[in-house]
């Protein structure tokens, strides 16, 4: 005769309805877990809706380790290898969910982000997976039976520990370090957390040049070190955004300089010296129009010399020109924070959980999962199915 649980005893308690803790959620109560969900925000899944311009870039075609950043880059690749990109497509067509591929592997939903949110909950409910809203913990602590949960809503019990809050960015969205706290608490490592896939900034002498550019975009490769990422660049009224600066956020580090190809594949200093055989009258701004948008253009062409007509540059003025636009090295002053920052890098340290289970190995039934984790990927859905990986790999284990 099965003893009768307690009310308030579940085999599993979750904490955080994102992304990676519903699919955590759904998988753990397809193998008959009693599973609860604890959710401090009023609406689960609050970065699914308004991810991808509220379409939801959900996955990415060309997942792979290279993708993500990590104090242990090897950690992802058996989470990754064990739920893919494709079985998440398999679970949105199921669904009926009609989605396209943008650019690069990005998936999106042809209609609304919220189609993915339903999905995950529908699944939820299927395994009668319970869930609470607008939930505020304040303690965590183990006990006999496994832990104890301290919230308004009263303390809840459980055998195992799913913890899936995410990290701060985006904190309108009720983000937070509160995983990080439980983390330390229960004796885990935290690599320092900062904002990533976040737009750069200038300081005031690089804003009195360059701030009257916002609005004007390029395709652009972007380098910061060994690193580099051919996307779009964004100038702003702070600084510097779009795709390529998002991507190279991740690995820019204060007092870094960024160095910026504006006209990718063009010899610019060839076309230079042409335009000033054919065209001597040409003002140099003009010239420049043909590899950058005009009002870049004039900004380049003002801060490589006094002179206006082509004809007057030399060879070494026309070179300072060139490697404006091909090479152009600026230090941003920093980062616009967690306010925009898509993810967060850093999180509880790797070292300290297993990359099969997500279980911490000094803490049994204590697992740290999706974005909370040391683990942070590349712009274009790389971190949902970092999310869907991870969670499928807890859901199996707890």
């Amino acid at each position: 005769m099965t003893q009768a649980r307690k009310p308030d005893f579940h085999d599993v308690i979750i904490l955080g309805a994102g992304a990676a803790g519903l699919m955590c959620a759904a998988v753990a109560g397809r193998r008959g877990r009693s599973v609860l969900l604890l959710e401090q925000s009023r609406h689960p899944a609050e970065k699914i809706r308004i991810s991808g311009g509220g379409r939801c870039n959900f996955t990415n075609l060309h997942t792979t380790p290279a993708n993500f950043l990590s104090d242990n880059p090897r950690f992802c690749t058996s989470a990754l290898s064990g739920y893919t990109p494709r079985d998440f497509i398999a679970l949105v067509e199921s669904y009926g969910i009609a989605w396209h591929e943008k650019t690069r592997g990005q998936l999106f939903c042809d209609g609304s982000s919220r189609q993915i949110i339903d999905l995950l909950l529908e699944e939820c409910r299927k395994v009668r997976a319970q869930w609470r809203l607008g939930v505020r913990i304040s303690a965590v602590a183990r006990d006999e039976a496994g832990f104890v949960v301290v919230s308004d809503q009263g303390e809840f019990r459980c055998k195992s520990l799913v913890i899936a809050t995410g990290g701060p960015s985006i904190p309108k969205m009720g983000s937070s370090g509160f995983g990080y706290k439980i983390a330390q608490q229960f004796g885990l490592a935290i690599v320092p957390p900062r904002a990533a896939l976040v737009p750069l900034t200038f300081d005031a002498a690089l804003l009195a040049k360059f701030g009257d550019l916002s609005g004007v975009s390029v395709e652009a490769v972007v380098s910061c070190g060994k690193t580099h990422f051919d996307e779009a660049l964004l100038f702003t009224h702070r600084g510097l955004s779009g795709p390529a600066i998002l991507q190279i956020s991740s690995y820019w580090r204060e007092g870094q300089d960024i160095v910026v190809d504006m006209a990718p594949g063009v010899d610019v200093l060839a076309g230079l010296k042409k335009m000033r055989g054919d065209h001597p009258r040409q003002e140099m701004a003009t010239a420049l129009a043909a590899f950058v948008p005009k009002r870049l253009a004039r900004t380049v062409a003002d801060a490589v010399a006094g002179l206006e007509r082509i004809a007057d540059f030399s060879d070494a003025l026309l070179s300072k020109a060139a490697a404006a636009v091909k090479q152009w090295r600026v230090r941003p002053n920093g980062t616009e924070g967690y306010r925009t920052a898509e993810v967060t890098l850093g999180g509880v340290d790797t070292s300290g959980l297993s990359s099969k289970t997500f279980e911490a190995n000094s803490v049994p039934g204590l697992y740290f999962i999706g974005e909370v984790v040391d683990v942070t990927g590349h712009l274009g859905g790389f971190n949902f199915q970092w999310a869907w990986s991870s969670g499928y790999a807890a859901g199996h284990h707890v």
